[in-house]
């Protein structure tokens, strides 16, 4: 069967592994994100726990991700959890470093205009600090969410990995065209996402588009 007829007649078995893929991806890029914004507030509060934060966050980067899926299998076998854990652990470092610096870019002028104005710490966190800081929060989750979809191929190994268990098929069985086809794609996806996190930070921060012109 020539590459253009296996893609024809398995077009349902390529748009559900993207799917699959897209999910893992928000899954662990949103889980990601959430627990790095509570960990970065925490710092913000507390400068303290920096070291400490970002010390078990860069410890979990550095694992492999063959190592650390084969320290989570035996706890919580093939699963979606099992791929989700170590996702996850790969956002926390990129997310909080980006977090904190965008919080720490915040000039201080703006922080008293606020307190100035009346808002609480909690009004001036929330219509301030942060809406400021987001140029440097989504280039971190711009860099985090291309790299977890590259990573989710690698949770092919433990039966998940959308387009990973694409292509690892298809190396099994020799059919290079799923291969090429999981690659193009999964380079799409990355693309794709990378355009659309811009797009939104853009229109969330329409200030930045009246100072470029």
């Amino acid at each position: 069967m020539s590459g253009w007829d296996w893609i024809a007649s398995h077009l349902d078995d390529i748009a559900a592994a993207t799917r699959d893929h897209v999910v893992l991806t928000v899954i662990a890029v949103g889980v990601g994100l959430v627990i790095s914004l509570a960990l970065a507030l925490l710092i913000h509060r507390d400068r303290r726990v920096y070291a400490p934060v970002t010390a078990v966050a860069g410890l979990l980067y550095t694992i492999p991700s063959l190592a650390l899926f084969a320290i989570l299998v035996p706890v919580t076998g093939l699963s979606v959890l099992t791929a989700e854990i170590g996702l996850v652990s790969y956002t926390l470092l990129i997310l909080v470093r980006n977090i904190v610096a965008g919080l720490d870019a915040v000039p201080p002028e703006a922080r008293e205009a606020a307190a100035g104005m009346g808002y609480s710490a909690l009004g001036r966190l929330l219509r301030v600090e942060l809406p400021l800081a987001l140029p440097v929060i989504v280039a971190g989750l711009r860099i985090a969410t291309v790299t977890t979809i590259g990573l989710v191929m690698v949770t092919a190994l433990i039966g998940e990995g959308g387009l990973g268990q694409l292509m690892l098929r298809g190396f099994t069985l020799q059919n290079y065209t799923a291969v090429y086809v999981g690659t193009a794609i999964s380079i799409g996806l990355a693309v794709v996402a990378d355009l659309l996190l811009l797009g939104a930070l853009r229109l969330a921060t329409p200030w930045r588009r009246a100072l470029e012109r």
